[in-house]
């Protein structure tokens, strides 16, 4: 498991260094960071990712917790953290790639990615949830390069088809160029009741963005049956909250639905780049709406007619329990384990296992099992019951056992 820890002085120092804004930033036509000589797309010129970094995984306990939570983990067993791997298929197709990232995570975001820039973590001083965060990030690209194209990808996702993913990247940002908040839409592998959907629309016929199609409204997490319809009928994709658009825009819709957001917002993101960044933000920072980035955005622009939707098969994961994880583990056997095999000893048993006790697991005639073992917490419980783990770190919090959630 990933354990990461960095010198705060040293990244508070850095982070309030001023920098000279310019629209160049993060353009290359060879990697210099890693030497690697990267040919972009074209049509990707101009566009900035953005990483909202947040969000505890209590599902993912006792592993994922407030103060390590899962996107700083290694959680498929390829030695690189859920961010490192959003990381490494974001920064060869964008001109720069900004982290949103809670102020008590910020020191471990940057030890994780040494390439990324101190101006480009935005630490934010408590949750105000992702319109904030997000919007934010707009605000500030924005000043740096008013006709940049954003998208947002969360930090702990993971995608298999990383050729499929560049190339819905392409066709979304050609889709917003032309004026539209983009959103890709996964192809549902399973009827799901722990996603959202979107409900597809006629084609756009937009030259260089051939699947693109409007968007007739989002949908709530459904219920079994409503899923079920939903994936039989084929004109439904996942929501998984990814979102591409030109800045701009999305400051524009912002400023028509939340006005008090925005202006807050674009304050803060004058000082970023200055030496008065902290106290505007400590300033300002509080006073914003707590609101979620498609009720202040996705929602109202889809009723307008703005949003529109690039279809994907990117063998997508959200990773939202132990069950979900065990499909992503490497093996074909009937027993999943992450991390050192050496330490799990199982006889006809099924299921997936996580030895980070630094102790023996041994299972014996269980199937469909959930053991995640740490030095101070032990999870037992079934793929079936996974979900409902987010009630274990409720009843510790209740129960004053913050130390361990």
């Amino acid at each position: 498991m990933t354990r990461v820890r960095r010198d705060a002085a040293v990244l508070k120092e850095a982070a309030n260094t001023p920098i000279r804004a310019t629209a160049t930033t993060g353009i290359r036509s060879s990697d210099t960071v890693t030497g690697v000589t990267t040919d972009r797309d074209p049509a990707l010129a101009g566009f900035h990712a953005v990483v909202p970094a947040g969000g505890a995984g209590t599902r993912l306990w006792p592993l994922s917790r407030a103060a390590h939570p899962k996107f700083l983990l290694d959680l498929t067993g390829n030695g690189r953290s859920l961010l490192q791997q959003t990381w490494d298929r974001l920064y060869p197709l964008a001109d720069g790639v900004v982290v949103v990232t809670g102020a008590s995570h910020a020191t471990a975001v940057a030890e994780q990615l040494p390439e990324l820039p101190a101006s480009d973590l935005l630490a934010e001083p408590s949750p105000r949830d992702s319109a904030a965060a997000i919007g934010l990030a707009a605000a500030v690209i924005h000043r740096r390069d008013p006709s940049a194209v954003m998208g947002s990808f969360a930090a702990d996702h993971v995608i298999r088809n990383t050729s499929a993913f560049r190339d819905a990247v392409v066709e979304a940002v050609v889709t917003a160029r032309a004026g539209y908040v983009v959103t890709i839409g996964i192809e549902p592998e399973r009827p799901s009741t722990a996603f959202g959907y979107i409900q597809l629309g006629e084609s756009l016929d937009l030259p260089g963005a051939p699947s693109a199609r409007a968007v007739v409204r989002f949908v709530e997490k459904p219920d079994a049956a409503t899923a079920a319809r939903y994936v039989a009928g084929g004109q439904h994709r996942w929501n998984a909250g990814m979102f591409v658009a030109p800045a701009a825009l999305l400051l524009e819709q912002l400023r028509e639905n939340r006005p008090e957001l925005h202006d807050g917002l674009v304050e803060i993101a004058a000082a970023w780049d200055g030496p008065g960044r902290q106290e505007v933000l400590e300033r300002v920072w509080p006073s914003l709406e707590k609101v979620a980035i498609d009720y202040a955005v996705a929602e109202p622009a889809a009723d307008a007619g703005r949003v529109a939707v690039v279809p994907a098969a990117l063998g997508w994961d959200d990773i939202g329990d132990w069950a979900s994880l065990a499909a992503l583990l490497p093996g074909d056997g009937p027993l999943r384990v992450l991390g050192d095999d050496v330490h799990v000893h199982a006889v006809e048993s099924t299921g997936v296992i996580v030895p980070d006790g630094g102790r023996l697991v041994a299972v014996l005639g269980l199937e469909d099992v959930v053991v995640i073992d740490t030095p101070d917490a032990l999870l037992v419980t079934t793929r079936e019951r996974a979900q409902e783990v987010k009630a274990i770190v409720d009843h510790l919090k209740q129960a004053g056992g913050r130390n361990l959630t």
